[in-house]
């Protein structure tokens, strides 16, 4: 009794190199996806965490107030 586990029919070596390649980078796409995904997540969890805060921590001026300075050029200064 022979056991015949070639279900993909890969019997041939260039196919098999072929049918696994093609299965790697599947496999690959499916990882990416899943990172991008888990990304989008994240930043829809973070704006939805915003929509939860209230207006006038929305209309307050920014804590640090150096940070609306623009830079000095070197002409402005001497």
């Amino acid at each position: 009794m022979s056991d015949n586990n070639d279900f993909l029919r890969t019997g041939s070596g260039n196919f098999r190199l072929r049918a696994d390649v093609t299965a790697l980078m599947l496999k690959g796409a499916g990882y990416a996806a899943l990172v991008c995904v888990v990304v989008g997540l994240c930043l829809w969890l973070l704006a939805a965490l915003g929509l939860l805060l209230p207006e006038q921590s929305r209309d307050t001026p920014d804590p640090t107030p150096y940070s609306d300075v623009p830079a000095l050029r070197a002409s402005d200064i001497g």
